[in-house]
């Protein structure tokens, strides 16, 4: 990696630029937009941004605007896109009767000066521990922002447990459509939840660091089966093979319980083994997984 430019050096066209791929994306977007509203039809946008991600191709209207460093420069520059999309939707008349979803795959890297910027007083990962790679909430805890007009009231915060995983049933359920039991192992649907309701969808998740150091979420307790971030850095207190926390009252991870809680730790343990084993964590029939399964910690014997 140079400079945060690419994280893969390889063959590219001659003059190829990265900082005219991200305005790219909203140009086309909007396009197509404005092409499905005109010929009334209904339409779905997946819109994979290549921000705020590296390369941090930042444009030169954008270039020192946040003040902080270049990172922030690209955070500022991916939220005009979306605002243009947004208008864009607005001005189509179809804003109304669409649903929203906007989100990310993972936390800030530390690599594109999260440091730099804690110095300054901005903290990327806000209150939670690590950033991306780690198998902390820094790592895995991101925003999940829905606009659905008439159905989502504006405003609204929902505490509940969900993960990305979630959308392909919610969005099959809002087409009516029945997914096997062999699809969607591990999707619950959201419509509840943005239909207004406070009651849990799902119970647990599973989430693994960059090195496959899996932890779990049981309503508010954090099982993470390996002493550091699973991450890029070891951190943590290596003396303690495991980790568990209450994220009610710690969402920092600052206080590791396991060595405390020795019954909510093998609770923890069993449920992760049921779900590796079941293949699933919604009802249905038992699935293979279709990769080998590392326990963790590593001492313990590898299964399949």
């Amino acid at each position: 990696m140079e400079k945060n430019q690419a994280s893969m050096q390889g063959p590219a066209l001659k003059d190829w630029k990265l900082e005219a791929i991200l305005p790219a994306l909203g140009d086309r977007t909007i396009q197509f937009i404005n092409e499905s509203v005109s010929k009334k039809e209904p339409f779905l946008v997946y819109m994979p941004l290549t921000s705020p991600h590296t390369p941090l191709a930042v444009n030169p209207e954008w270039k020192g605007k946040s003040q902080l460093n270049t990172y922030a420069d690209f955070v500022m520059e991916t939220d005009a896109v979306v605002g243009r999309v947004l208008e864009a939707l607005e001005k189509s008349g179809a804003a109304d009767n669409t649903l929203v979803i906007f989100t990310s795959d993972n936390g800030c890297a530390p690599y594109v000066g999260a440091k730099e910027l804690e110095e300054k007083g901005h903290y990327p990962s806000g209150p939670l521990r690590g950033y991306k790679a780690d198998a902390w909430e820094g790592g895995h805890r991101v925003p999940f922002i829905v606009r659905w007009p008439g159905v989502v009231k504006a405003g609204t915060v929902c505490p509940q447990l969900v993960c990305q995983a979630d959308c392909l049933r919610t969005f099959a359920d809002l087409f009516g459509v029945k997914l096997p039991d062999n699809a969607g192992e591990d999707s619950f649907s959201l419509l509840p939840l943005l239909k207004g309701e406070n009651n849990p969808i799902r119970e647990n998740a599973v989430s693994a660091s960059v090195h496959g150091v899996p932890a779990v979420r049981l309503g508010e307790w954090k099982y993470i089966a390996a002493p550091g971030s699973g991450g890029w850095g070891t951190g943590g207190d290596q003396s303690q093979p495991i980790q568990l926390y209450n994220l009610a009252n710690d969402l920092g991870e600052t206080k590791n319980l396991a060595a405390t809680m020795p019954d909510k730790v093998a609770q923890m343990q069993n449920l992760l083994e049921k779900l590796i084993t079941d293949g699933r964590s919604t009802p249905g029939a038992t699935q293979k997984n279709d990769v080998d399964v590392h326990r963790f910690p590593l001492t313990n014997t590898r299964k399949k």
